[in-house]
């Protein structure tokens, strides 16, 4: 059984046909989605993670200002000693020339994966499912380690 994956639209940006198709698409694909809806702050991301115990968060913001409205996330996630995998994608930036410029921003701010607003949801579930996979098997062998 897989465990809740949290979804949102981050800051002040008020887009919600992107999350709606994205939760469609992993709920299809065997997720159990937390959808928060728009204009979420960091805060109700990480409450939410806390409480449904999740194994990532996924941001989504397409008004171009998610490096403003992330700044600090990772912080928050690890002083509510959250391990979750973490995805952001959207319309990131204001003037978007250089996607990969974009990219490395978000990944030196903390994000597991960076994704451009074409990207689509099938190739961003396929990452999530790696990526979750591959947490669960570094957890199983850590666990196995430990009872040895």
């Amino acid at each position: 059984m897989t465990k809740p994956v949290i979804l949102g639209v981050i800051g002040s940006d008020a887009h919600v046909v992107g999350i709606t198709i994205l939760e469609q698409a992993l709920e299809a694909s065997g997720f159990d989605v937390v959808n928060l809806g728009v204009q979420t702050s960091q805060d109700e991301f990480v409450e939410a993670a806390e409480s449904a115990d999740a194994e990532a968060v996924l941001v989504s913001s397409l008004y171009g200002h998610a490096e403003q409205d992330c700044q600090g996330f990772h912080q928050r996630l690890a002083d509510a000693d959250l391990d979750v995998t973490t995805y952001i994608g959207g319309n990131l930036a204001v003037g978007q020339d250089d996607f990969e410029e974009t990219r490395r921003t978000f990944r030196e701010m903390g994000f597991d994966r960076v994704f451009d607003s074409e990207t689509d949801p099938e190739e961003a579930i396929e990452a999530l499912k790696a990526d979750l996979d591959m947490r669960s098997t570094e957890a199983e062998r850590e666990s196995q380690t430990l009872s040895a």
